[in-house]
Formats: C-alpha cells, sequence, structure tokens
C-alpha cells in the first residue's frame, strides 16, 4: 500500500533521560509530506553478515549554525532501534510489519538540537534465531533519510561510525515473546550516546543497499511504508512493595521511593517486589560498585503454589509466602564503577520481579529501580456510572487487560507470545470501538491480516509472525472484523477495499462444502475456544464421522451473511447473490443435520450424542431459531451443566446469543468467572476457565464485558453502517441508577437511566447529525440529535 501523508512526531513524544527511563511529555503531530524516494543506504557495522545475535551503536555528528525550527527524519532498523538526541532518548521502532510493509517512523528532531555540535545516536539490535516469534528480519540494519535537503545531513551512509557492543548475550530456551539478555558491563561501551564521547576509533558504518519506499524499486530488502500509528505510551512507574527480603535488611522506603541500598561484599540477597498489578514495562537498574557481582532480575505474572502433572499450579495470586518463583530472567555483571544503568532492550510484564544479587569482595550499590510503563497510547473516553463496586472492579480490570494486550500490535498476551490473533482481536477491537475514539490499531490489525492471506486464500492465525500457523477458523472470524469495522466506524472506502480478500477466504472454505454445503475435513487447526467437552481436542471441536461440525458450519454461515452484508453496499452483486444462496443452503442443512427435536437443541455432529453452548450461541446469532425458540434454546443453554461450557473467551458470543434470545436482563448474574478471577487476586483476565492452572494471567479477550456493559447493559449500539443510526436498548437488570458514555465516529452518546419512584427517568444524548430509537419494554421510540428525555 502507498500511503501519501505521514505524521511527523516531535522528539519530545517521550523524553527519556540519558542513562533509562524517564517521564514522557506532550506529544506534538503534524502532517508533512514523506519523500517519494530516498537517497539514504541501510548502513551495518563492517564485516557484519547481519545473520548473528547482536547490539551495535551508530553515531553522526551534526554542527548547526542555528537552532532549526523543524528538523524531520525518517528513521528504521532490522530488528529495532532506539534513537538517540544529545543524550535523550527520542524514538522508539521500528512497529512491527512484515518485509513487503517494512515500517519507518517519522520524527521531528529540532526540539531537542541546538546550535553548533550535535550529537545523533542509535543503538539498533538483531536477536536473530532468539527474535520474537512475532519480529519478521531480513538482517542487521539501520536507515535515516531526511525529509528535505537539509536535513539529508543526517542520511545514513557510511561517513556514520558503527560499533558492536559485545557484552550482550542472550539467554537460551525458546519464548515466543522475546528471551532475556546476559549483559557484562566489564565489556560494555560506557556513555556511547553521549556528546563528549570521543568515536574517533570507531570504524565507518557499512552501506548494504539503497532504501525506497515501497514501490519504488524492485522490492529487495525492506518495502518501506510509514507507520500509521502513534508513538507507545511510556509512563514512569514506581514499584511500590517488597514482599520478601532474604540476607539483608531494607532501608525504609524502598523500592517505592529512590532509595540506596548497599549490599555488602560477599552476600547473596534475594528480594520479592511487587508492582501488585501485572503492568508492561521497561525495567530501570541503576548500581555502583560491586566489582564482578551478579545480578538477576527475573520476571513473573504470579508466583508458583507447585508443579504438578498438570502443570503450575498458581493459586492465589497475591500470595508470596511458600511460593516458587518462576519466570524468564535478565543477568547483569557489575564492573565496578558508579553509576551504571540496565534498561531491557524490550518491555518485560510482570507483576513480580525477584532481584537477586551475590556481591564478591566489594559492596554492591543499588541506586534506583524502576520501571517505565509502555503500551499504545489509548485514551479512554467510555464512562460507565455505578455505585456497584464489582462492575467497577470488573471494568477497571478489563481495561487494564485491553491496554496491556495492545502495543504496536494487539497481542494475545505480553508474557508469553505478544502474538496478534484475529480470534482475540476481532473482540479487542470491539473494546476499542466501545472504549477508544482511536481506530489506528484495529486498522492496522486489518491490514495486517490481510497481507497475511497465503496463495489458496486462507490467512494466517497470527500475523506478523516469523512462522507459519493456520487456524483456518480464524480467517471466518477477520470477515467478522470487516462487518465490525464497518458497522461501528464505516469508511466504506477502506473496507470496500479488503473484500477481495475475503472473497479468497470463502473460495478457500467452499472448497471443503460438500453438495449439501456442509464442511467436510476442513484443513489445518480449526481451533474455537479452550473447551472442555466431549471429543473436543486441543480446542477443536467434535467432528462426525462424515468429518463435518454444527460449529463450523454455523461460524462458515455467519461469514456467509457478513460477506453478503457487506458485497450489498460495498462489492459485486454477483458475490451479494452467490453468498445468500450459499447462507441458503446452509442453513436448511444445518437444521435437517444437527436439529435434535428431543433435546430441543442443536448437536455439534451429526450422530447427535454431544451438545454445547458453543453450537447453540452461533445457531441464535446466525438466526437459526424464531424469537420464541431462542428464548427457549438460550435458557436451556444457562440451566443445562451437561452441555459442553464456553471459557472466558467463548462467553463474548454465549451472552450476545442471551442477549438477542431476550435474556440481557440477566447479564449481570453471568459474570461468575470473573468474579472468580477477581478472588484469586488477578489483576488481569486469564486465558482460559481454569484458573488455577491457566497458562497467562493475561488474555484480553476476556475483557468483553468492556463491551457489554455498554452494549447490553447500558444498551448502546450501532443500526446501520458507520453508526450512523443508533439503537438504544437497555438492560439494567439489577441496577437502579446508572450511567455512561462511549466514543461516537460524530461525537459521543451519554445515557442516564434511573428508576424513581418505580418509574424509570431517560436521559440519552446523541451527537450531531446522528439518530436512532429507543427499544424500552417492547416500544420503539425515535431519538433525535441532541438532548432526548423521557419516563415512563
Amino acid at each position: 500500500m502507498i500511503f501519501r501523508f505521514t505524521l511527523i512526531i516531535t522528539t519530545l513524544f517521550f523524553a527519556l533521560s540519558v542513562r533509562g527511563h524517564g517521564s514522557p511529555r506532550p506529544v506534538r503531530q503534524i502532517n508533512d509530506p514523506s519523500p517519494t524516494a530516498w537517497n539514504a543506504s541501510w548502513i551495518a557495522a563492517p564485516g557484519d553478515d547481519g545473520r548473528e545475535y547482536g547490539v551495535y551503536y551508530f553515531r553522526k555528528q551534526l554542527e548547526l549554525v542555528t537552532k532549526p525550527a523543524t528538523f524531520i527524519i525518517h528513521i528504521s532498523a532490522d530488528n529495532r532501534y532506539k534513537l538517540y538526541v544529545n543524550d535523550s532518548l527520542v524514538s522508539l521502532g521500528p512497529a512491527r510489519g512484515d518485509l513487503y510493509n517494512w515500517n519507518y517512523e517519522t520524527v521531528d528532531l529540532a526540539p531537542l538540537l541546538v546550535a553548533g555540535k550535535n550529537t545523533i545516536a542509535a543503538m539498533v539490535w538483531n536477536e536473530a534465531d532468539y527474535r520474537p516469534e512475532a519480529q519478521i528480519s531480513f538482517r542487521t540494519a539501520f536507515i535515516v533519510q531526511g525529509n528535505s535537503k537539509a536535513e539529508e545531513a543526517l542520511n545514513t551512509n557510511n561517513s556514520w561510525k558503527c560499533m558492536r557492543d559485545k557484552a550482550y548475550q542472550p539467554i537460551g530456551g525458546f519464548f515466543a515473546a522475546t528471551v532475556g539478555e546476559l549483559v557484562d558491563r566489564n565489556k560494555t561501551i560506557n556513555h556511547w550516546m553521549n556528546r563528549s564521547y570521543d568515536d574517533s576509533s570507531w570504524p565507518n558504518a557499512n552501506n548494504l543497499i539503497s532504501g525506497q519506499p515501497k514501490g519504488l524499486s524492485d522490492g529487495f530488502g525492506w518495502m518501506l511504508v510509514p507507520s500509521q500509528l502513534p508513538p507507545r505510551e511510556m509512563t514512569y512507574q514506581r514499584i511500590p512493595v517488597c514482599r520478601k527480603a532474604t540476607g539483608i535488611t531494607l532501608p525504609a522506603g524502598f523500592p517505592a521511593t529512590k532509595t540506596a541500598l548497599t549490599i555488602p561484599a560477599n552476600t547473596t540477597v534475594t528480594l520479592i517486589l511487587d508492582q501488585t498489578f501485572l503492568t508492561n514495562a521497561y525495567v530501570t537498574l541503576r548500581f555502583s560498585k560491586g566489582k564482578h557481582a551478579g545480578i538477576s532480575l527475573r520476571y513473573a505474572e504470579s508466583l508458583v503454589a507447585e508443579f504438578t502433572k498438570y502443570g503450575a499450579r498458581k493459586g492465589n495470586r497475591n500470595e508470596v509466602e511458600g511460593k516458587i518463583f518462576s519466570g524468564r530472567k535478565d543477568s547483569l555483571v557489575s564492573d565496578g564503577s558508579d553509576d551504571q544503568v540496565y534498561t531491557n532492550l524490550n518491555f518485560r510484564t510482570f507483576r513480580y520481579i525477584q532481584l537477586l544479587v551475590q556481591t564478591h569482595e566489594e559492596p554492591l550499590i543499588i541506586d534506583d529501580l524502576y520501571g517505565t510503563f509502555t503500551g499504545y497510547p489509548f485514551q479512554q473516553p467510555s464512562k460507565f456510572v455505578t455505585t456497584d463496586t464489582g462492575v467497577n472492579k470488573i471494568l477497571e480490570i478489563g481495561w487494564r487487560t485491553a491496554r496491556l494486550n495492545a502495543w504496536e500490535t494487539y497481542t494475545d498476551c505480553p508474557y508469553y507470545e505478544q502474538l496478534q490473533y484475529i480470534g482475540d482481536t476481532r473482540v479487542q477491537a470491539m473494546i476499542t470501538y466501545y472504549n477508544s475514539a482511536d481506530n489506528r490499531l484495529p486498522r492496522n490489525a486489518i491490514e495486517l491480516m490481510d497481507h497475511s492471506r497465503l496463495t489458496d486464500g486462507v490467512t494466517l492465525s497470527r500475523y506478523p509472525s516469523k512462522g507459519t500457523q493456520i487456524i483456518s477458523t480464524f480467517s471466518l472470524w477477520y470477515i467478522g472484523m470487516l462487518h465490525d469495522y464497518w458497522q461501528y466506524r464505516g469508511d466504506s472506502a477502506f473496507i470496500g477495499s479488503k473484500l477481495a480478500g475475503a472473497r479468497d477466504i470463502l473460495a478457500f472454505f467452499s472448497k471443503y462444502q460438500g453438495k449439501d454445503g456442509s464442511l467436510n475435513n476442513t484443513p489445518y487447526w480449526t481451533f474455537v475456544d479452550w473447551a472442555n467437552g466431549q471429543n473436543w481436542f486441543v480446542g477443536s471441536p467434535p467432528k462426525g464421522t462424515d468429518g463435518s461440525s454444527a460449529i463450523l458450519d454455523l461460524q462458515l454461515l455467519w461469514a456467509y451473511q457478513w460477506a453478503a452484508g457487506l458485497e450489498s453496499k460495498l462489492g459485486i452483486p454477483y458475490y451479494v447473490n452467490l453468498y445468500n444462496q450459499k447462507a441458503a443452503q446452509l442453513k436448511q442443512t444445518i437444521q435437517r443435520k444437527y436439529w435434535n427435536a428431543p433435546h430441543g437443541l442443536y448437536a455439534d455432529t451429526k450422530e447427535q450424542n454431544s451438545f454445547s453452548q458453543h453450537t447453540n450461541s452461533l445457531a441464535i446469532l446466525t438466526g437459526m431459531l424464531s424469537k420464541a425458540n431462542m428464548t427457549t434454546v438460550a435458557n436451556h443453554m444457562l440451566s443445562d451443566n451437561t452441555l459442553t461450557q464456553c471459557t472466558i473467551y467463548f462467553k463474548y458470543y454465549l451472552h450476545q446469543a442471551l442477549v438477542k434470545a431476550g435474556l440481557g436482563d440477566g447479564y449481570m448474574t453471568w459474570l461468575d468467572i470473573w468474579y472468580k478471577n477477581i478472588a484469586a487476586g488477578l489483576t488481569t483476565w486469564t486465558e482460559d476457565s481454569n484458573i488455577d492452572y491457566t497458562r497467562s494471567d493475561c488474555h484480553a479477550w476476556g475483557s468483553s464485558p468492556n463491551i457489554e456493559f455498554f452494549r447490553t447493559v447500558l444498551g448502546i449500539d450501532s443500526d446501520a453502517p458507520g453508526f450512523s443510526k443508533v439503537k438504544i436498548e437497555p438492560h439494567p437488570g439489577k441496577l437502579t441508577d446508572l450511567a455512561g458514555k462511549i466514543p461516537h465516529p460524530n461525537g459521543k452518546i451519554s445515557v442516564h437511566y434511573q428508576l424513581q419512584n418505580g418509574k424509570w427517568m431517560m436521559e440519552i444524548a446523541l451527537p450531531a447529525k446522528t439518530t436512532g430509537t429507543l427499544v424500552w419494554k417492547g416500544k420503539v421510540i425515535g431519538l433525535k440529535a441532541g438532548e432526548n428525555k423521557m419516563s415512563e
């Protein structure tokens, strides 16, 4: 894709201290055209083949007669970079993409430049075979392109100096997110980013190939595109509590305030620090003296009660005593100097940090230890107002979970994988629509998933990813993502441009449809949910002897319905007719093949010997049932524990089905798994419903209440593409006084409902140029733009 404009981000988006992360400064953004052709080169260290793990420093001196008003550059690297101007960290990237769409950031350096001598310095690192699963790579390289002739003084070429820092080694072992680091400070290059540093002995960088925006060259190497994302948030964050100290008595205030901690010579000290909630942060450790002392920082979402044949049993996440610390780590060796500083290359996810220090002949002084939170800079204009503390806690934890899984892409979990899976991302994007006016991350997700499609039409399950994994059912959820964006945010041109991909996906599935339309032996991993039911296997639902599955047929039916709706407004009539015909045939087959009259439910397979909440939720959502039968099936799903139960993820679809069936006033009685998470001391939502043994403590697919408290309880929903019409259908349940607001493409929607003397008083405000309807106790009432007040 070719973009006309890019965001120009001032260097002050986060002004970080010379040796560690500090507090952010305000962001300034302006639009400015990027150059149509570049004359900078990708550069690397001389003699480096670019294929092995390494950390490299690049430096360039810039002499200026006067301080410029603007000084705009475009910057990228493989794998990643940190850019410093006159000792201050000003940019970090590039945002993850693929070689066909390799992001560069655009930065205005002027606020930190001075008249006279300036030093521009960058750390570039390549984790090579140890790099995160989401990190695609060609080879180690760095590029800067000035936006105009004057700024081309910083273009990368062999006038830049480069040196490898041999202090860094990877701490091996498979970890999809990123591995740890071993840094021997006796081998490091100190103060390399400072203006006063003498780089005269450094060799000149080696020119590799010219860098060009996508479409202006043959595409060898990196096809450069401007990142459409804003800089990630960087917020100073203290660690408030030490839960356990072995081998030392801590001074008052440590670690909540900056307090020096001296560890005597020939001593071993272990500290268990508690952030008190899960976070993503770059951890900065400042220390002095302690020649050859060993330091390790280990990170964990929670401590482990015991290891059993079923895995790690975690127990209550607030408990520390008697538990085992098991987590990834970074390790350091002190060089004995004053004011040594270490900050991770990549952020770490943790609630708990174990700091282990082993000194030798000299005491070590811990000068400071703190974090810098990072994440996509979402602002939350939405608000749900209630005196119910349980509801408020669920919303607080849900928003934290969603934020920890939003960075340069959405992620499935920040600790283990950091991969953008379609199934997770569909829910996360909906959370964004209800809680933020910023559409850039969901658009980016849709673009990336579109890029991931293979020649047979199916998407990868997750993207970006250096490896191939295909969850074929997730391709159908991708079509749902297109429909969601169109419904809640509009932009017909954007979604229309993705219909070719949706057609390819449905063409892929059509190859596995039998004469009756039912899918037979759908290839690849057919993951639906981490359910633990009869004949479920690693998240895939049961299949009949003919290879068919009610759940897969219903998912395909829903995808045909979405695609027909999109094509009818944005696409080609041929496909509207084709998809409607296929949907009609599939509905008949599903009814004949899976409906079990004695049970009053749809079965999972043609043999009709297993039943699930999943199948019957999808049957309701795809319109398989009349209104009366929907309610009967919905009540059955709630009362029959013999059905395979949805886990925390698929409850997103279960709850939508129950609401569609007319049971929405019960929403707040369906939140048992979330309250169990809270009772277990969790500060984010678990990956699945087995809280004690769940692998991940932070999966945003569990944050669906941050949608449904607005969509179901307050009842605010889109009733036409682009949210151009609004439908308000409240389900207050036990609440008698509730209010809230959400962002809308035209402004915001706010509501307030209050039960007074047995009658409901309602205030609804719609943004300008927006109309809608209120559905209340069987009545439909028109709503106008602006204030609407009514009572029973």
